[in-house]
């Protein structure tokens, strides 16, 4: 079972505890705005999708964590590695992402999960080159992707919800060369 512990939070796998709470993350209209259509979701969409990632993990060795902060145990939200093929044309590609609840924002756990899944993804499982798809306007996104060292590889549309999107990139031969990279 892959963990992964930062200085404040903890990356993990999802437990069955998980879904009430990442329920009500995903119930946030204002957290959901930037994903997909911005559709909210409920508890059983909570629970099919943690499914999914799980699955994902077991298939492919990586996925997205359920991110705890350390000090309470508290489901804060998720972050991770994922195949994106809702966008075909960035396709073959790993793509990081991250949601938080909005009482998390604006303290840098954002960043701080995000930096561990990009090692554990460029490192840890040797991956070539991880990407980020943020729509266009999603501005704390876009911040916290260059905060890991992305960069701007194109904009695009989102064919499944008719948005802008951003695609950032970052290779494995430039976060070993970055500053204070292993």
């Amino acid at each position: 079972m892959t963990t992964i512990e930062t200085e404040r939070l903890v990356l993990r796998r999802w437990r069955e505890t998980d879904v009430a709470p990442l329920a009500a993350i995903n119930a946030d209209p204002e957290v959901m705005r930037w994903i997909g259509d911005g559709t909210v979701r409920n508890q059983e969409q909570t629970r099919a999708s943690i499914g999914a990632w799980q699955r994902a993990w077991d298939e492919r060795g990586f996925g997205l964590f359920a991110v705890e902060v350390r000090a309470t145990g508290e489901l804060a939200g998720l972050t991770g590695l994922a195949v994106p093929d809702f966008l075909p044309e960035v396709l073959p590609a790993v793509e990081i992402g991250w949601r938080f609840g909005r009482q998390f924002w604006s303290q840098g756990l954002g960043t701080e999960a995000a930096r561990a899944a990009l090692r554990f993804g460029l490192v840890d499982r040797d991956l070539d080159r991880i990407i980020s798809i943020i729509q266009v306007g999603n501005s704390g996104s876009e911040r916290i992707a260059r905060k890991l060292g992305m960069a701007l590889e194109r904009e695009t549309i989102d064919p499944n919800c008719a948005r802008a999107v951003r695609v950032y990139d970052i290779s494995k031969a430039d976060y070993l060369a970055g500053p204070g990279r292993p």
